[in-house]
């Protein structure tokens, strides 16, 4: 669910009209609907309401102060990845206790800061990582709070550069060698073991794998107690679909029935990492057409959104739904289809590689130049993976509740993309 919608075929985000924004913000343009925003959290807070979770926001799917302090007002926490993320949600005003530090390559520095500020556990990738962290904690005179990354061997079906629940990926542990870490950090005075993390990847659009993974989580937890370890955490990451085609995600309801009598049965804490469910489909993309043309066959429309803003669809193969702000036809419900009154078009930008594009052969009414153009579900994995490329500056970010709006990123200069260079 989002509250995008078209009104006498007029864009509204929430009340408030999408050529309104461009106008007095520019393009390209991110828009959040602060709105669909908290919908997202409070549905996933409602489905998991009766095991207690500490729902950590994953802030690599966005990572805007203004994204952060909505979800730290609304009551969630956080999933870091980075020293430079955990720094982003003390500025918010995170309660560090329940932020959870996430990735395989943590520094020494980083470790540390995470320690100065008492996080609640480390989700670590590798043996290597885990003395690294009692090497600080030791140095720190404290004792690391740790809970061990292990690598179910499951397929979630989703992309193969999104997937981190297999073999023979960088992300966690095998599974089979839980017992053997886990005395490792029983002996040892300055490491914690508070759980376990499992991720499967991302996005996700059945339960399958997350039943499949909850059972093999309670196993590991039960072996770890019988041997002494007094283990009370289950953290099973994120990953929940969201709709980018058309309404292909399940609720989170759906993710709880299969977890929540596991985790009730287990008297386990649980921790969720979800990021894009909650933002993805809380965001679009503004942008306005610069040039069309045809060429070989083709129909280009060149608006002044790149790769370099939104590089999922040449990254990934990403599908999102694009559309007019303004069209002369109403939307469809299948963006996929062949549509009367429209024609195939590749909707490019000014970047100069031939992967520079928003999609390939989408069959779009007519646009000409000066029309604004709508990327949707563009929330997760946009702005945050977005670069300078080109020396193009990055985009504005644009906060809308109702019928009011905040500028929450201010867009850059050419002043800027130069301002940490020395000559």
């Amino acid at each position: 669910m989002d509250y995008f919608h078209y009104k006498n075929r007029e864009l509204l985000c929430e009340e408030t009209p999408a050529a309104e924004l461009a106008a007095k913000y520019g393009t390209p343009l991110w828009v959040y609907s602060k709105r669909t925003l908290l919908h997202h959290l409070r549905q996933i807070q409602k489905a998991f309401a009766e095991v207690d979770p500490v729902i950590c926001y994953s802030v690599k799917s966005n990572s805007n102060l203004g994204i952060l302090k909505v979800m730290q007002e609304a009551g969630s926490s956080f999933d870091v990845v980075s020293g430079g993320e955990f720094f982003r949600v003390k500025q918010a005003g995170a309660d560090t206790t329940k932020v959870v530090f996430a990735g395989v390559g943590k520094t020494d520095e980083e470790i540390r800061f995470a320690l100065e500020n008492n996080v609640l556990m480390f989700n670590v990738e590798s043996e290597a990582e885990l003395d690294a962290i009692a090497a600080v904690a030791g140095s720190m005179e404290r004792v690391a709070p740790v809970a061990l990354r292990l690598n179910p061997d499951i397929d979630a079906k989703t992309h193969a550069k999104t997937t981190t629940g297999k073999k023979g990926n960088k992300f966690g542990m095998d599974i089979e060698r839980a017992e053997q870490l886990a005395a490792k950090v029983l002996g040892d005075k300055r490491l914690e073991l508070r759980g376990i993390h499992m991720h499967l990847g991302s996005p996700i659009l059945t339960t399958d794998p997350y039943a499949e993974a909850v059972v093999k989580a309670v196993e590991v937890v039960e072996k770890f107690r019988a041997r002494g370890h007094d283990t009370r955490w289950i953290n099973l990451g994120g990953g929940f679909g969201i709709n980018y085609r058309k309404q292909e995600a399940l609720p989170a309801s759906a993710y709880a029935e299969v977890i929540v009598p596991a985790i009730k049965a287990a008297g386990c804490r649980l921790a969720l990492e979800p990021g894009r469910f909650i933002v993805g489909n809380s965001g679009i993309l503004l942008s306005r057409v610069i040039y069309t043309k045809r060429e070989g066959g083709k129909l280009f429309v060149i608006q002044d959104a790149a790769m370099n803003d939104l590089v999922r669809p040449a990254m990934y193969d990403a599908f999102h739904r694009i559309w007019p702000a303004s069209p002369s036809v109403d939307p469809p419900s299948d963006y996929e289809a062949e549509l009367p009154g429209c024609e195939p078009a590749d909707v490019v930008g000014p970047i100069c590689e031939s992967g520079d594009y928003l999609a390939k052969g989408r069959w779009l009414p007519p646009m000409q130049r000066g029309d604004l153009v709508v990327t949707f579900s563009a929330g997760a994995y946009g702005m945050a993976m977005s670069s300078n490329y080109n020396s193009r500056p990055k985009a504005a970010e644009v906060l809308v509740d109702g019928s009011s709006h905040k500028l929450i990123r201010r867009r850059e200069t050419y002043d800027d993309l130069v301002a940490h260079e020395l000559v």
